[in-house]
C-alpha cells in the first residue's frame, strides 16, 4: 500500500510529455511515477514519448533481430545480448534501445550494437 505522503508527492509530480526538456534526474523522478508508461527516453536533454508498435513493421522484425543477437550471444563468450533495457549514457542521455549486445567490464559495459 502507497503512504498519504508517497501518494501526494506523486500526485503534484509532472507527467513526461513529448519534448520536454529535462535533466536526467528529472526524467527518472517523473518515469518512475507514471508506472503504466512502457517506454520514454531522454535524447539530448529531450523527452521522446514511443508510440504503439504494429505487429508486421515492428514485431516481427524485432523477433528476428533478437533471435540473431541470442544465436551470436549463445556462441561468442563475453558478450550479453538485452531486450528493452534502460540505458544510462551521460546527463542527458538515456535511451531505451529496443536490441543491445554488450560486452560486461566490471561494473560498466561496452555497448557493441543497439536498435
Amino acid at each position: 500500500m502507497i503512504s498519504a505522503d508517497a501518494t501526494s508527492e506523486l500526485l503534484t509530480i509532472l507527467p513526461l510529455e513529448n519534448g520536454d526538456k529535462l535533466t536526467r534526474h528529472e526524467f527518472e523522478r517523473r518515469y518512475h511515477a507514471m508506472p503504466h508508461l512502457k517506454k520514454a527516453e531522454l535524447i539530448e536533454g529531450v523527452v521522446y514519448l514511443a508510440s504503439p508498435v504494429r505487429a508486421k513493421k515492428h514485431g516481427k522484425p524485432h523477433s528476428h533481430i533478437m533471435t540473431w543477437l541470442g544465436t551470436y550471444e549463445a556462441a561468442t563468450l563475453g558478450v550479453e545480448t538485452l531486450d528493452n533495457t534502460t540505458v544510462r549514457l551521460d546527463a542527458d542521455n538515456e535511451p531505451q534501445p529496443d536490441a543491445i549486445l554488450r560486452i560486461e567490464q566490471g561494473e560498466q559495459s561496452r555497448k557493441l550494437f543497439h536498435i
